[in-house]
């Protein structure tokens, strides 16, 4: 079964935003890394790598489905942030976008009666949850740690743990 025309345009569409995720949490991990948050940068780039991932699942999909990846240009990431919880402020906002996508594409699929797609798409619903999640842990932590330079340190370090490519 090929791919409808209407949902390998939402599939494709959906490799660019999780390519342009890529970037921008590269360039979020390079502010922080310039910033002397290395945990955090190091946060930033694993989520990068993952975000990667998660457009390659959809390329590779697109391909043994039959379609053709069409690539589009990947805009600028914002480089430059007023604080560490702006930007994780960011990070939670656009997972929703995200969300909000893969959910828009789950629904293309139903219109369509794309079984397979519906099921693939099922692993990122789960992995949209998780992630949404995680940004809101994190930017609820930085309301507690506040400006202080001993917490946000300690907040760093605890970023920085995560495992990661």
């Amino acid at each position: 079964m090929k791919l409808e025309k209407n949902v390998l345009k939402a599939m494709n569409e959906q490799v660019n935003k999780e390519l342009f995720s890529s970037y921008l949490y590269l360039s979020m991990s390079a502010y922080c890394e310039s910033e002397g948050f290395p945990g955090c940068a190091k946060w930033l780039k694993v989520q990068s790598e993952e975000e990667n991932d998660h457009g390659m699942k959809i390329y590779h999909f697109i391909h043994e489905r039959g379609g053709r990846v069409e690539l589009e240009a990947i805009d600028k990431p914002k480089t430059d942030f007023k604080n560490l919880s702006q930007l994780f402020a960011q990070v939670l906002e656009h997972e929703q976008k995200i969300s909000a996508s893969i959910t828009a594409l789950y629904e293309t699929a139903i219109k369509a009666n794309d079984y397979p797609t519906q099921i693939m798409l099922q692993w990122f619903i789960t992995e949209q949850v998780e992630e949404e999640k995680n940004a809101h842990e994190i930017v609820d932590l930085l309301k507690k740690v506040g400006d202080s330079p001993v917490s946000l340190m300690m907040f760093d370090r605890q970023l920085g743990a995560r495992v990661g490519k």
